[in-house]
């Protein structure tokens, strides 16, 4: 999610998040045997621009909106609730923070503390050392098993894009583009579309290993223009404002193929769609 202004997140920093010494770069390795994929994935869903949405991650969870995708929390969820949006007809996308490291969540005692950087400006969450492969492999692989045993037909990767925030480690570019291409071929060796969170700058390098897109406050920056190639190539951008009435954004959105609707931060059941 779009993260708080950058004084809000100094503050949160000042409070109490430590900053681990940097961590060497390790070589990517592939996923462990005991996390391989099936050898022969069914054929993954490709979202369209243009296809409608609905992206809950707080409160209870209603089904009935009259949209063929909802973007739904991974964990949050089980596959009983896949299997009833599935019933009513929607694809449904598994809702995962790859990029950062959530306290609240059953996995979280697994991450080695040397992956743990700064506060990403929410509470309870801390950037991840993504040039930590070799450590980050085997847990993100296990997430995505677990999408793909829910039922889930893709997976929303979030804080995919560290290296342009302070998280402590001295992330490059070429370690985002690293990173965000192992996410995406450990999300399809699964047989599960995967999209590009944000991260705008690296469009034109991921556009071929990502699926669709899904971005957040594109109208309010001026960046949605940036998100074409993502249409042109035939894939859905998804894409929410949380501060712009839908009569400022949506003749834009439109005229782009985006998917768009208005959403609150909190990312509850209310939407209003363009």
């Amino acid at each position: 999610m779009r993260r708080p202004a950058p004084l809000l997140a100094l503050l949160l920093v000042l409070a109490g998040c430590a900053t681990p010494a940097p961590s060497s770069p390790s070589p990517e390795p592939r996923p462990p045997r005991s996390t391989a994929p099936d050898p022969k994935p069914a054929p993954r869903w490709q979202p369209r621009p243009g296809d409608a949405w609905q992206w809950q991650l707080s409160g209870r969870l209603d089904p009935a909106v009259d949209v063929p995708v909802y973007d739904i929390d991974g964990f949050d969820h089980p596959a009983a609730t896949v299997a009833d949006l599935h019933r009513r007809g929607r694809k449904v996308i598994c809702y995962l923070s790859t990029g950062a490291w959530e306290d609240f969540r059953p996995d979280a005692a697994e991450f080695p503390r040397a992956l743990l950087g700064k506060g990403n400006g929410w509470e309870g969450e801390r950037w991840l050392d993504i040039r930590r492969t070799d450590l980050l492999t085997p847990l993100m692989a296990a997430r995505l098993d677990m999408c793909r045993t829910k039922g889930f037909d893709a997976v929303e990767p979030d804080n995919m894009d560290g290296y342009r925030n302070d998280t402590g480690f001295p992330l490059t570019a070429a370690d985002q583009l690293r990173y965000n291409r192992l996410i995406a071929r450990l999300a399809h060796d699964r047989g599960l579309a995967v999209g590009l969170k944000n991260d705008l700058d690296q469009i034109p390098a991921l556009l071929p290993d990502f699926d669709f897109a899904v971005n957040e406050q594109c109208a309010q920056y001026e960046e949605c223009a940036r998100l074409a190639p993502f249409v042109k190539a035939g894939k859905a951008v998804f894409h929410v404002e949380y501060e712009r009435e839908p009569e400022r954004f949506c003749p834009g959105s439109r005229e782009l193929g985006l998917s768009s609707m208005r959403k609150e931060y909190a990312l509850g059941a209310w939407r209003r769609a363009c």
